[in-house]
């Protein structure tokens, strides 16, 4: 995987500019990874070798960084999704809180702009469960508030889409 180094240049292999091959590969992908070259081939009318061979550069470049599964939070008891905003003393990047990316409830940690410092994503068994993880934030030298939203209901929840909407259509 490459290293964020927000916004500078890395030496090394020249960028590669996704064509409309590249990005149909990449939706089908996105949907069902487990797909064969064949069937994968047949759905963005190219042939099974020469999606197999973009499919290799996809991975080289790091535009496909890894292949994982997506699990049912039901299935595995964490129905509980929530939002925290972490305040903190300073700069909220730090070692310290950065940590908490050990704890399998936190699937994301944002450093963000606006009136916060930190954003996280967490799932959790119930309310109990959330309620120990922000312990564990308090804890953390420099946490001095969290605010936390419990989702009700999620109505699109997907990883990065390779489309590009480039007309937005009309709003009535």
């Amino acid at each position: 995987m490459k290293k964020e180094t927000d916004g500078i240049k890395q030496n090394g292999a020249a960028e590669r500019v996704l064509d409309a091959a590249d990005r149909r590969i990449l939706g089908t992908l996105v949907e069902d990874a487990t797909i064969s070259y064949a069937e994968l081939g047949e759905k963005v009318a190219l042939s099974a070798p020469a999606v197999h061979e973009r499919v290799k550069r996809l991975k080289r470049s790091g535009v496909i960084q890894q292949t994982a599964a997506l699990l049912d939070p039901k299935a595995i008891n964490k129905s509980l999704l929530a939002f925290v905003h972490i305040d903190t003393k300073g700069w909220g990047k730090t070692p310290d809180l950065l940590r908490i990316s050990a704890y399998p409830e936190v699937e994301e940690i944002h450093s963000v702009a606006g009136d916060t410092s930190m954003l996280l994503k967490v799932r959790t068994e119930d309310s109990r469960a959330l309620e120990a993880l922000l312990a564990h934030l308090y804890e953390i030298n420099g946490v001095v508030a969290t605010r936390t939203y419990i989702v009700l209901s999620t109505y699109l929840e997907r990883p990065v889409q390779p489309g590009i909407t480039r007309d937005w259509p009309e709003q009535d």
